[in-house]
Formats: structure tokens, sequence, C-alpha cells
């Protein structure tokens, strides 16, 4: 058990350690800064302390990690739902790390196809306190301190400073050292074909950026996954997905647009968060460069049956 601050937290507030399901109010009263709510879809959060740092990592300040969970992947517009924190202090200071999260509301419906993937529902944030309630507090909480997640500098730290933008605070990163593990992991373990070969086919690549010899390579990688991993799909439409990767919001091959709230949007863009059918009633021109650019023919087609035919994507039909 971690110990806790000097100081009471805040009802927005709670300790991963000092909590569980069990502790939360059955039927809190409504107000701007409620206790957050246990959700039976969301994963549950790992119990006891948090991990040790690095015992040759030096510190001369604080450094906080933290991970945020939101209600999409765009930076500019999505809304945070989940930030949790860990800080730790120098070890001279002597000072046990702490941890915090926050759910919070995000002054609107979350999309489906994201609660798919974090598990939080309008009904877990309906209570919560919205992020300019505990602005001034999270900021305190990372003032003066490095900043570390994975993949944060591309996603969490640009959503975060949107939203204290939004609450009338300026969050910069000048000044600060940032760690991600992510730009260390693909540093260290690079994926490259000549890398790919050595771990699934024990040789080096002779005659690399050759284009015979890179094909050659490549085939003989394909083989040497399918001899690795017995769960691969051998059939090429169930492999083609499982190489796409599409997301699970994603509506054409490419992601250009996505599913929000059962509505087609665009991913990019200008236009990035407008509805497709609201594109083609006010932005004909658009839709027209659309049609003769450099997009997908699946993408082409949605986009054409909208326009000429007034036939829209449905989730699961698209």
């Amino acid at each position: 058990m971690i110990p806790k601050d000097h100081h009471t937290p805040s009802p927005a507030l709670f300790s991963l350690d000092a909590l569980d399901a069990n502790d939360f109010p059955a039927a809190p009263e409504p107000a701007a800064a409620s206790q957050p709510q246990a959700s039976a879809s969301a994963p549950a959060a790992p119990e006891g302390p948090p991990p040790a740092l690095p015992e040759s990592l030096v510190l001369d300040r604080p450094i906080v990690f933290f991970d945020i969970e939101a209600t999409g992947l765009d930076t500019g517009t999505d809304r945070i739902l989940s930030i949790a924190l860990v800080k730790y202090e120098p070890p001279a200071r002597h000072l046990p790390p702490q941890t915090r999260t926050y759910l919070l509301n995000p002054e609107r419906s979350i999309p489906p196809e994201s609660t798919k993937i974090h598990g939080i529902t309008d009904e877990d944030v309906r209570l919560c306190p919205t992020f300019d309630r505990i602005a001034d507090e999270l900021y305190a909480l990372l003032e003066d301190a490095d900043l570390g997640g994975y993949n944060v500098s591309h996603f969490d730290i640009p959503i975060l400073q949107r939203e204290f933008q939004r609450a009338g605070r300026t969050f910069s990163t000048d000044g600060r050292r940032i760690v991600d593990p992510q730009s260390i992991f693909f540093m260290k373990e690079p994926r490259t074909l000549s890398a790919a070969v050595k771990f699934y086919c024990g040789h080096e690549l002779d005659g690399a950026h050759n284009s015979q010899s890179d094909i050659y390579a490549t085939v003989e990688v394909l083989a040497g996954q399918f001899k690795k991993y017995d769960d691969l799909p051998t059939d090429m439409a169930a492999l083609d997905d499982y190489c796409v990767q599409r997301k699970p919001d994603w509506i054409d091959r490419t992601g250009r647009l996505r599913w929000q709230n059962g509505e087609a949007v665009f991913n990019f863009g200008k236009n990035k968060g407008r509805t497709l059918r609201d594109i083609v009633r006010s932005e004909p021109g658009f839709i027209s460069w659309m049609l003769k650019g450099d997009f997908s023919e699946d993408l082409k087609q949605i986009v054409r049956s909208a326009r000429d035919k007034g036939i829209y994507p449905t989730p699961g039909k698209a």
C-alpha cells in the first residue's frame, strides 16, 4: 500500500491503490465533482503499488507518467474521459510515488466504437466532473515535472494541451524532458526486412535493397511466420483483414471515413469530424474533388452513392 498524501484529495480524485469497487457509493447524489463510478465493462485497474523505475535512471526532478482514454483519436476535437498518472520524485526526497486517476465527463456522448475499446460509457461519466473542474489540481501535479508515457508525444500530450487550453491554461512542454518507451522499443527492436529475416528465418539478409533479394526474403519471412504462428488465417480474405488492421471505427479501407454516433464522418483534412451527409449537402465541390482525387475506390464508391443516390453507409453494412 502506498502511503497517502498528507493533503485530503478532492472528490474528483482517487488513488489506484486506495480504493476498490466496493468503496464507491451505490447511488451518488448528482454533483459537479462526484466520485467516479466503477464500470462493469471497463478493464480493471491494477492492484498494488506502481512499479519501480529502473535503478540506473537518474532523476533530478519529478517525472509523471500518464495515460489518457478519450472519446476518440482526434487530439484537437476529442475529449478526455480518463487520465491516470504516477508521479515519481527524485530519490533524495524520500517520497513514495503518487498515483492519481480522474474519470471525467466529456460534455458529449461517447461514441459506441470508442466504448468498445476502453469500456467507458456515458453512464459511467454522467456524474463525474468536467476537465475544467480538475484543471488546477492536475496542473499543479504536473508542474515542474518531466513527462513519460507510451506514445505520449503523439497522443496524450497534445490532447491534454488542448483540454488545458479550453480550461484557460497553457500547458507547455518547453523545458520538460519526455520519456517514451514506445520510441525506445522502435529504435531497439527495428521492424525492418533485415530484422524480420533474422527473427523468422534465422539468418542475415544478403543483398538488402536489391529488389529481387528483398522480395525473395519477404516470401521467406511469410513462410517463417506461418511456421511460427499456427493461428494465422489461411484464406486470403481473412489474411487481408488481419494484415490491414482496420480500426473498429473505420468505414473505408484507408480510414478516411469513420463511424461516430452511427454516422459516417470525415477523418481527414479541413472537414475532419463533419458528417458525410452534411458535406454532400453543403460542399459539393469538396465531394467532386474527392471523386477526382487519389483516394481508394471503396471510399469513392461510398461518396458517389451518397451524392448520386442518397444512399449513406450504415453500421454493419458499409
